[in-house]
């Protein structure tokens, strides 16, 4: 043990620097001492700064420190409203849950890995659906229970409805013409550009 201790010493001082810095921003998010937005951020850049200018003392750690500090530029707009906003979540793990629960559905029924193309142009109802057969199990029977009353009034408000309907239909022809011109931009980058510049101008 002491001889596997002294050959890797020199790997503890990186790992040291590193998981203070990061045991650091944890205590700062966690904010348990209530902090205001604007206080949790000022708090959070001066640790930012410090990491930044001595970033070389985390050693083989520190392409780890770097990529930290990128990423955390990137999302720095959004990670202080939680601070401000009651019950906002201070992560999205939920949300990527409820969407986890989408994607499973979506293997189970097509055995496929990626998500088919109707998800895009129909995935309000399918998240719908994923949702609440997560929170519960509907037999045969739940959905055979179709009150004929029920249906008849459904019926006569069809028109009523029509306007809405329309609205639906616009909103499917809007989500088909994003996917189409996303496989636009995906097949040739440089002539979408170029379509769009010829547009702006």
């Amino acid at each position: 043990m002491t001889k596997g201790l002294e050959q890797t010493a020199s790997l503890f001082t990186p790992i040291s620097v590193a998981y203070n810095w990061v045991h650091q921003a944890a205590e700062i998010l966690e904010n348990e001492t209530g902090l205001d937005a604007i206080e949790v951020q000022r708090s959070f850049q001066t640790l930012l700064d410090s990491m930044s200018h001595k970033k070389n003392e985390a050693g083989t750690l520190e392409p780890g420190i770097t990529h930290f500090l990128k990423i955390t530029r990137s999302y720095w707009s959004g990670l202080f409203h939680c601070y401000d906003v009651e019950g906002l979540p201070r992560t999205n793990n939920d949300l990527e849950q409820v969407f986890g629960v989408l994607r499973h559905h979506q293997r189970r029924c097509t055995g496929r890995k990626v998500a088919p193309s109707s998800l895009v142009i129909r995935g309000t109802v399918q998240l719908s659906s994923a949702i609440a057969t997560a929170l519960h199990s509907f037999t045969a029977q739940d959905l055979a229970q179709v009150c004929p009353k029920t249906w008849q009034q459904l019926r006569s408000n069809l028109r009523k409805a029509r306007r809405t309907e329309a609205s639906a239909r616009q909103t499917l022809r809007q989500h088909q013409r994003s996917r189409i011109e996303q496989l636009r931009f995906r097949r040739n980058p440089q002539a979408y550009l170029a379509m769009l510049e010829t547009l702006f101008v």
